[in-house]
């Protein structure tokens, strides 16, 4: 007597190669992706009616007692990073200023003008939308 073995089925594409691909790319991109830098210290920016969002990429932050900070940099060598960082280059985003909501409008004209003689001629105030 003859018996005939059973067919074999094809078994399916193994897939498990791809997960482990996808899994790595996965860990490799979110291990080089740049995450933005802490703020370097509490701000509550003043309110607004307009809602449009900030677009600029680093901003100089004035705290509650007049402390600035831009780029690592804090007190007055952040106004001379500022000005290195601009030094001929031409058609720039305005310099974004988040200033904490406390600050005398006093500190805030002498920092507008500092800015000035380092050649910073717009500059954006950040605020939050009024509820």
């Amino acid at each position: 007597m003859v018996i005939d073995e059973p067919e074999r089925k094809a078994l399916g594409e193994n897939i498990v190669p791809m997960i482990n691909v996808v899994f790595l790319l996965l860990i490799f991109f979110l291990m080089t992706a740049t995450i933005s830098p802490p703020e370097p210290f509490e701000v509550a920016p003043p309110e607004s009616r307009v809602e449009t969002p900030a677009e600029v990429d680093q901003a100089l932050y004035v705290g509650p007692d007049g402390e600035l900070a831009w780029g690592g940099q804090n007190g007055d060598s952040a106004i001379t990073r500022i000005a290195a960082s601009r030094l001929g280059k031409t058609d720039l985003p305005p310099l974004l200023l988040r200033a904490d909501r406390t600050v005398d409008a006093k500190v805030i004209a002498g920092l507008l003008r500092d800015l000035a003689t380092v050649g910073v001629t717009e500059v954006a105030l950040v605020a939050v939308a009024r509820k």
